[in-house]
């Protein structure tokens, strides 16, 4: 516990995808198993970055933008949890930022727990996107939990590569 005589956190990062899902249902076992609070933290842009905001937002657009990423965060939590909840007490927050500066400053006290997900990644999305789970695995001022996709992730993958490809799909590949 921290010397404010906070509740211990759990802080997940939420973006709708697989790997994020499976860390967030990793969260929610540490908290129970912790007794902490779930933060779920979804960080949102606006499309192309901030660099068209420069010249003055449009308020219109940014609370559409916002309210995109609120409707975004609830459908990840419904597709973790489902109507019953993750069991534990939880908050959700929408910030508007980038990704991984937005969890290490969420993930601000040294006894949270930020958990986030850690897909295997190729060379050229390495170039053009940098990782969430480095950055913050080196700059968080808290424990790190990177949770690598599931089995089912790999499986689903296979199947997304072969419908690119046009290849036959054979059912008995995905139950083995």
């Amino acid at each position: 516990m921290s010397g404010s005589g906070a509740e211990r956190r759990v802080v997940a990062g939420v973006s709708g995808s697989l790997g994020s899902l499976t860390a967030l249902h990793r969260a929610a076992a540490e908290a129970r198993r912790t007794g902490a609070e779930l933060w779920a933290v979804l960080a949102w842009e606006p499309p192309g970055g901030d660099v068209p905001t420069r010249g003055g937002p449009c308020p219109a657009s940014l609370a559409a933008w916002r309210r995109m990423a609120c409707e975004r965060l609830l459908e990840a939590l419904d597709a973790a949890f489902g109507s019953a909840g993750p069991g534990v007490p939880m908050e959700t927050l929408v910030v508007r930022g980038e990704p991984r500066k937005v969890l290490t400053v969420v993930a601000d006290r040294t006894d949270d727990l930020l958990v986030i997900g850690a897909g295997a990644r190729g060379r050229l999305r390495r170039a053009l996107r940098p990782s969430v789970a480095r950055y913050c695995v080196a700059r968080a001022g808290c424990p790190v939990l990177a949770v690598p996709p599931s089995p089912l992730h790999h499986a689903l993958d296979a199947v997304h590569r072969r419908n690119i490809w046009q290849r036959p799909i054979d059912i008995r590949e995905l139950v083995g």
